[in-house]
């Protein structure tokens, strides 16, 4: 079963967190295969929220990119380098291909050969040298063993073709010779004596016992073909070790880890058809060819907490989304198919969650609660938020009575531990939790701060401004809005960017409005800030 992906928004916060891990636990008690991921790093609150239940931190995802190991290629398709050049051109019959990885006995690739590449040998090369296994030249002469010595098998073929008498006369055999001979006693005889490598008789004739009995003092080797000398000299090159083959030549090999769209536009310039397909470590996984590449197992995914693309993952156009559990509005995503889409006007995501628990009969244990309750909690301010329905807290409730404890108390933790500003820059505030938002052919962006100590950053607001002006140009937004929001007084303080005074005085309604200013009740990004902005931008 394919793993599945969940996770949320590219600025991980606690509803995005929890959600992921809460859907993924239903998920798998389900019978799927899920996983919760991250986009990013996680904030301090949610870090706290994890520690106090003892769940562990969900792995980063970096992308949902189409890999080369998303595509149906030739799983297992290589061949040992001791192979014989016969069963190499079997394999690439067999298997409809051109070419075919080759490996040694740990499976490290060593080289690729083609039917170019053996067609090349068998008509320009020297067909006299022999470095082969015993098996390997039986096999393919099909021939008997009679007396064997050696498994592996190196010389020069020689075939007994001259009358006997001037065979004896005027050739010399050592013990690098490999002989084809019929029936000629004499010259099986001088052969044996001689000591050579490999003696092979063809049309299945006879040798004497005599001859064989000399021919094991003098470990020569010897079997017996019904081929006769011709095909037998023709086809014995065709044992030799594929490893013999192999050239110098550079041979273009792609990582399964590689993306999808990276290998087409290499591929598309070098022009071949086959890659072998070879790990860091040099071992070979099979084989990638061009004109075979239909089947794409897309990375499946279930997205929270968001349903916009700019919010996602890199490469979410190239994965599957199976389903989207969100309570912001409707975004910019399609999909190629019918989804589920849970899409509901409450505080957080985890109170949908908590309904999907429920329609699937699905125990909630406490840990999970407690990640879950911890991410309404986070989102709706507990429970203060404008953006809070009876349903979030009547869902806070439910799961307050199954981990046992007071929800006010333990909010009231959770936030001192997620708005510290304690040990991060400028630019990590600002950039903790910023979102873009499209409009039409714009966009802007908003990055909202909860803290206890406002004044911090207030106290050096022209250096904020300063940061989110970069960010207007570097992410080609319309305006940046930075909402530093204080939990205790329900109301959140403004910085923007320099040329958007008007518009952002427009936006709330404000007549004399400057930088530092405080909006009384406002603390929703999603409700309150969000829509204020887009009415003046369209």
């Amino acid at each position: 079963m394919d793993k599945i992906f969940i996770f949320g928004h590219k600025k991980p916060d606690t509803d995005t967190v929890t959600s992921s891990i809460a859907l993924s636990y239903l998920k798998n008690k389900l019978g799927y295969n899920s996983e919760a991921r991250v986009l990013g790093p996680i904030n301090k609150e949610t870090k706290f929220v994890l520690d106090y239940f003892k769940v562990k931190e969900p792995k980063y995802l970096n992308d949902v990119k189409l890999q080369l190991k998303d595509l149906n290629y030739h799983r297992n398709y290589f061949l040992n380098e001791n192979t014989s050049v016969s069963d190499v051109y079997n394999f690439l019959m067999d298997k409809n291909i051109t070419g075919i990885p080759i490996v040694d006995s740990n499976n490290k690739f060593k080289g690729l050969v083609t039917l170019k590449t053996i067609f090349k040998e068998l008509l320009n090369s020297d067909q006299t040298l022999i470095n082969t296994s015993f098996d390997n030249l039986t096999k393919v002469l099909k021939a008997n063993t009679l007396v064997k010595f050696d498994d592996e098998i190196e010389g020069n073929i020689l075939a007994a073709t001259y009358r006997s008498t001037t065979f004896l006369e005027n050739l010399k055999l050592d013990n690098k010779t490999i002989l084809i001979v019929g029936d000629r006693h004499s010259v099986i005889e001088y052969a044996v004596n001689s000591g050579i490598k490999l003696l092979i008789i063809v049309g299945d004739n006879e040798i004497k016992e005599e001859h064989i009995e000399i021919a094991r003092k003098n470990k020569v080797n010897i079997i017996r073909t019904s081929l006769d000398s011709f095909h037998t000299a023709k086809l014995i090159g065709l044992s030799n070790y594929i490893k013999n083959l192999i050239t110098e030549d550079s041979i273009e090999t792609f990582d399964e880890n590689d993306y999808y769209d990276d290998f087409l536009i290499k591929s598309s310039k070098l022009g071949h058809n086959n890659y072998p397909i070879i790990d860091k470590k040099g071992i070979c996984h099979g084989l990638i060819r061009i004109t075979e590449i239909t089947e794409k197992n897309r990375k499946k995914c279930i997205l929270v907490d968001h349903n916009e693309a700019e919010q996602s993952v890199l490469g979410l156009d190239e994965a599957e989304i199976l389903e989207i559990v969100d309570h912001h509005k409707i975004g910019d995503l399609t999909t190629n198919q019918p989804i589920n889409f849970r899409n509901m006007t409450v505080g957080s995501t985890n109170t949908i969650i908590y309904s999907l628990y429920k329609e699937s009969k699905i125990e909630i244990p406490k840990e999970i609660a407690g990640l879950m309750i911890s991410g309404i909690l986070s989102d709706t301010l507990a429970l203060t938020s404008p953006t809070t329905t009876e349903l979030d807290k009547f869902t806070v409730n439910e799961l307050s009575r199954i981990i046992g404890f007071d929800y006010t108390k333990y909010a009231s933790e959770m936030f001192k531990a997620g708005t510290s500003l304690e040990g991060k820059t400028k630019e990590e505030i600002v950039n903790e939790d910023i979102k873009i938002f499209p409009v039409e052919d714009k966009k802007f962006a908003v990055s909202q701060v909860f803290t206890l100590n406002y004044e911090e950053i207030l106290n050096e607001k022209d250096k904020y401004i300063e940061i989110i002006e970069e960010i207007k140009i570097n992410k080609e937004c319309e305006l940046v809005l930075l909402c530093v929001t204080d939990i205790i007084k329900n109301g959140s303080y403004i910085l923007y960017t320099k040329d958007n005074e008007e518009q952002i005085g427009l936006a709330f309604n404000i007549k004399d409005i400057e930088q530092g200013y405080y909006l009384s009740g406002y603390v929703s990004r999603k409700k309150q800030l969000v829509p204020n902005i887009m009415d003046i931008i369209k």
